[in-house]
């Protein structure tokens, strides 16, 4: 009985393990590997034309891809592979770019619906591919799944990273439509590679495969999903080979800069909350400043003033102009010429020498020649002589100024190559703009403008976001270079002035402001939007 007992118990488990390495086979539609329709489709893709057979439709507008509807033979293989992928764990991902959940990578799982999916991409579908699009393909394919709820998205970008040839997603979605959202959107792009409108628009359907062309012309992005009963499933990685030549990058002119306006400190007393005038006030807000790099102050200016512009912004005499490009940005910019004269006013303000000054005092920055200096003729003397702060364990890397900068650590740390350069004679200058934020707006972190690679001091004054919720997006995030991880986040918060100092490591982006902007019960916000005044200042 004993001898038989663990005979059974062997046989269930080599049954068990049986069954944990089995593996669930399909094939590719009929359709698609059809030797004729193989060839239309090489056909159409060799000569850049647009062809049609069945649920297969090749098009090369705005770049070349592919979409094959009924992608898999068997519908009820197609459903267990649902029913496994969605009971994965699934990893929240958000940044600049995107707001979606996703898998761990599938290359190792062992479900078989999931191991059959990998055995007929990794197999059939890429000798497919490697004969009808006449490239070489690496064993190497990257593989994950996603969900796209309520208010997820995937911002524009082209997806090129070394290695990747050819990209592919493969939709598991119910009935849906365009006015759910989560569409692959396809750009147009200019002569300078650059993406400028969505042309085209593909709505997710269950069982079908798209597939791209990895190019420096192969910009898109998943919409917003509205639906919020309905989940954008897919499985989704890239095909590697060798990449496509890609050329120079185009660099963006920086944007002007200005030294301070003439304007005497009377603008101060007729703008500023008197509480900020105050000298020892402003002591205290520079002992905090040097501490944190960052400091919020409310209720900055007047409260007469403060309603005066807000109204004004609203008014429809502004005009008001979009920035692009979106693989970098989507938000309005006011016209200057154009601005209602207290709009104006407040320009000034922020430009002025008074305020250049009052800046100074506020941060220990020397954005103006009355600014002190902190000693730094006594530094500069005490490190010629090797009696610097660092052997009197004050700190060696301390700038002139004593001001730290938001850093990769997220402390605030004395940086010696600020001290260098704020050695060097140079005239403080700003550039500002007052901008416009509704749904769907957005920043994005790898800008090129020269101006983000610099230490700088960050102004952002808020107007019009009466009752903003953080949920709906249209924050400014800072984070270190190469890193997901936030440092800071300035809210909309009308009437506070932020003020961050950076350095060249740190970047900063404004968070996509999604659909519950303009659908939260009671929220005033519907069809408005908010605004600020940002300006970046440099010693």
């Amino acid at each position: 009985m004993m001898s038989s007992k663990r005979k059974c118990n062997r046989d269930i488990e080599q049954r068990g393990k049986k069954k944990e390495k089995r593996e669930e086979t399909t094939e590719i539609s009929e359709i698609i590997v059809a030797t004729d329709v193989k060839e239309k489709v090489k056909e159409a893709w060799r000569k850049n034309e647009q062809c049609t057979h069945g649920g297969i439709e090749v098009d090369c507008n705005p770049f070349p891809h592919c979409v094959l509807r009924n992608f898999i033979q068997d519908q009820t293989f197609v459903e267990n592979l649902q029913r496994e992928l969605l009971n994965l764990n699934f990893h929240d991902k958000s940044n600049d770019l995107y707001k979606f959940k996703q898998s761990d990578d599938l290359k190792k799982r062992k479900e078989p619906y999931i191991a059959g999916l990998r055995a007929v991409l990794f197999q059939q579908f890429r000798s497919w591919l490697a004969e009808v699009l006449q490239v070489e393909l690496e064993p190497t394919v990257d593989i994950s799944c996603a969900k796209y709820e309520y208010t997820d998205i995937l911002l524009c970008h082209d997806d090129e990273l070394e290695g990747r040839r050819i990209a592919f997603i493969l939709y598991l979605v119910p009935a849906w439509d365009q006015a759910d959202g989560g569409t692959l959107d396809l750009y147009s792009t200019d002569e300078n590679y650059l993406p400028q409108k969505v042309v085209k628009s593909l709505v997710p359907s269950w069982n079908t495969l798209m597939f791209f062309e990895v190019s420096p012309i192969s910009f898109h992005q998943v919409s917003e999903v509205i639906s919020e009963e309905k989940c954008r499933l897919s499985v989704s990685g890239w095909f590697h080979g060798r990449s496509l030549d890609r050329p120079p990058r185009h660099i963006e002119p920086a944007p002007p800069r200005s030294p301070h306006l003439p304007r005497d400190e009377e603008l101060l007393f007729e703008w500023i909350n008197p509480v900020y005038l105050d000298m020892g006030y402003q002591e205290q807000v520079q002992e905090e400043f040097e501490e944190t790099s960052e400091i919020l102050l409310k209720n900055f200016l007047k409260e007469d003033k403060f309603k005066e512009v807000n109204e004004a912004l609203k008014q429809n005499e502004i005009r008001w102009v979009r920035r692009g490009p979106p693989n970098k940005r989507r938000y309005e910019r006011a016209d200057q010429q154009g601005l209602p004269p207290c709009v104006s006013a407040c320009w000034e303000l922020l430009s002025s020498e008074a305020f250049f000054l009052l800046l100074s005092n506020f941060t220990g920055l020397k954005l103006h020649f009355l600014a002190p200096g902190n000693d730094e003729e006594e530094g500069e003397a005490e490190e010629k002589e090797g009696g610097g702060r660092e052997e009197n364990g004050e700190g060696a890397e301390g700038s002139s100024t004593g001001c730290p900068a938001v850093t990769a650590a997220g402390r605030p740390q004395e940086v010696k190559e600020k001290a260098k350069t704020s050695r060097e004679d140079s005239t403080p200058v700003c550039r500002g703009e007052v901008r416009r934020w509704g749904h769907g707006d957005y920043t994005l972190v790898h800008d090129t403008d020269l101006d983000n690679t610099e230490f700088a001091l960050d102004l952002l004054l808020h107007c019009g976001c009466e009752d903003w919720q953080t949920e709906f997006g249209g924050f400014t995030s800072y984070i270190a270079n190469g890193e997901d991880e936030e440092l800071l986040t300035v809210n909309p918060e009308n009437n506070s002035l932020a003020l961050v100092y950076r350095d060249k490591e740190t970047l900063k982006f404004v968070k996509h402001i999604n659909h519950r902007s303009s659908t939260v019960a009671g929220n005033r916000h519907h069809g408005n939007a908010f605004y600020d005044f940002s300006f970046v200042y440099y010693e």
